[in-house]
């Protein structure tokens, strides 16, 4: 597979001196075109530095990190969001959903930004609101959704432009365990059947299960970087209890 993310001995370092810290530590990283990744490890492991980075969220103080062959650390700021709104969508543990406004126009910020038409914004995010199973839902608040429906709002809203790449960062972290797992399937499917690359941040093993490739971070550095040769592909099945108001 073409490797469409490269990171060649990137460095983080913050502040200086005696507070200084390293977050990054010469990292060396490969992520191919339509791979599922899972990236591990403890509190202030350097994993979720990396995947700023990874996201054009930050910038690494040493080092390289190519796109699909361009060194995105010698782009400008302007460039840097060029390349996030074209090629890459994200999904963060607290949904990040404006409070008062509608499912739909949640949806349709991504393409706001971007200065798509009206009507070109209401059918993207209309058509992505369906493939996670909100159809119908596009005039609900936040309010009044369930924390698994505005996770998945806010992976139609990561996936409305169609992106290259997604990056979750603890998608499941405010969900129980059923949501959790319905999540988990989403991301799954935009992998197997859509050719997204998944990057995801988590602490939960049975979360990084779905992914085909775990990577751990320890102490600024990639302590171990294994295909998961036995993936899990499907969420398991409901516990036998009633349906509740909070059902997704």
């Amino acid at each position: 597979m073409t490797a469409l993310i490269q990171l060649r001995g990137v460095t983080k370092r913050y502040g200086s001196g005696v507070a200084e810290l390293m977050a990054l530590k010469g990292i060396d990283l490969d992520i191919a075109a339509g791979e599922f990744v899972a990236i591990m490890g403890p509190s202030g492991s350097g994993k979720s530095t990396a995947m700023n980075i990874m996201g054009c969220l930050d910038t690494p103080t040493a080092g390289a990190y190519l796109f699909k062959g361009v060194h995105v650390e010698a782009l400008t700021r302007d460039q840097r969001a060029r390349l996030r709104r074209r090629y890459l969508g994200f999904v963060f543990q607290g949904f990040n959903l404006l409070a008062r406004t509608s499912a739909q126009e949640n949806v349709e910020l991504p393409l706001l930004y971007r200065g798509d038409s009206a009507a070109v914004r209401k059918v993207a995010a209309t058509r992505a609101l369906q493939s996670v199973g909100l159809g119908g839902w596009e005039h609900h608040t936040p309010a009044e959704l369930s924390g698994g429906q505005q996770q998945r709002v806010a992976i139609a809203r990561a996936i409305v432009t169609e992106p290259a790449v997604v990056l979750a960062d603890e998608p499941t972290g405010n969900l129980d365990t059923q949501r959790s797992h319905e999540i988990m399937g989403l991301l799954l499917g935009l992998n197997r059947d859509h050719g997204i690359t998944v990057l995801m941040v988590t602490h939960e093993p049975d979360m990084a299960a779905y992914a085909r490739r775990m990577v751990t971070f320890v102490d600024g550095g990639v302590a171990r970087d294994v295909v998961n040769a036995n993936p899990t592909t499907e969420a398991p099945p409901h516990p036998a209890v009633a349906p509740t108001a909070q059902a997704i």
